[in-house]
């Protein structure tokens, strides 16, 4: 009985915020717009292909940087003293405390043709770079506001590393190198795994990076959704089962990722 009473609100959280929003995704994937059943939706989801291969591309490499920044950045502060940690992990997570589009605003005023970063090369006597409206932008945009939620993660991970562990390792004559390829790198894999999930997932269905950074110029699937809902054309039908099919693709890769989860740290272990 107690046990239904502390679980009832997250049942009708769930309930309102989850199973709600996806049944009716699910219901206007699959009707047109006399609401009859049709396939015709999901058929038409095939012309933005493309589109869903630029999703994917960027949010990937987005990720990518994000583990290769944000990993020695984890693991740096973690080797600190405790003070300086929290410190440090403050001003990581300052910027999310910032609402997003001013994020956005502020890097565009940075990035543009006659930004901060252009007229320092001009003063330097370098030739501007092409920066803004851009694929490269939007992926700086990307790794930009969700590179926290891959230090976070990965960090707390190392700091619950057993020490005694890293401690025998050296008394058997593990170098560091040894160490931390066969025991610390092993250990944070759920970290990591954690780290890519939290900046793969926004990264792939975001929508307003590409058009603030990007300049519209290669749109990407949340900007797609959000035209069939909130634009001119005003297709829900068709904005649902893109929708749809996005949930899908996504938790096909989120089963991939899953699928390195820490029986391999514990391989690498016990081989070690």
């Amino acid at each position: 009985m107690k046990k239904r009473i502390v679980l009832s609100p997250y049942l009708v959280w769930s309930t309102i915020f989850i199973i709600a929003p996806v049944s009716l995704i699910f219901i206007f994937a699959f009707r047109d717009i006399d609401g009859n059943f049709s396939l015709s939706n999901l058929k038409n989801v095939f012309m933005y292909s493309d589109v869903f291969l630029s999703s994917l591309s960027l949010s990937i490499m987005a990720t990518l940087a994000c583990l290769i920044i944000g990993y020695p950045t984890a693991y740096l502060i973690s080797r600190t003293n405790p003070k300086t940690q929290k410190l440090l992990i403050a001003l990581i997570a300052m910027p999310m405390w910032l609402n997003f589009l001013l994020k956005t605003y502020a890097w565009m005023t940075i990035l543009e043709d006659n930004g901060i970063i252009n007229n320092l090369l001009f003063y330097l006597g370098l030739q501007k770079l092409k920066i803004i409206n851009t694929q490269g932008a939007v992926v700086f945009g990307m790794v930009y506001n969700f590179i926290t939620y891959m230090i976070l993660p990965i960090y707390s991970v190392l700091i619950k590393t057993d020490k005694h562990i890293i401690e025998a390792a050296q008394d058997l004559g593990a170098n560091q190198n040894k160490i931390f390829f066969k025991i610390t790198l092993p250990l944070s894999i759920p970290g990591i795994i954690s780290g890519v999930s939290m900046v793969f997932v926004p990264s792939v269905s975001t929508f307003i990076l590409s058009r603030m950074l990007g300049g519209g110029t290669s749109l990407l699937i949340g900007d797609v959704i959000d035209i069939q809902f909130l634009g001119s054309v005003y297709n829900p039908w068709l904005g649902s089962a893109i929708s749809l099919i996005l949930m899908l693709l996504i938790f096909l890769c989120m089963a991939i990722i899953n699928f390195f989860d820490n029986s391999k740290a514990e391989k690498e272990i016990a081989a070690f």
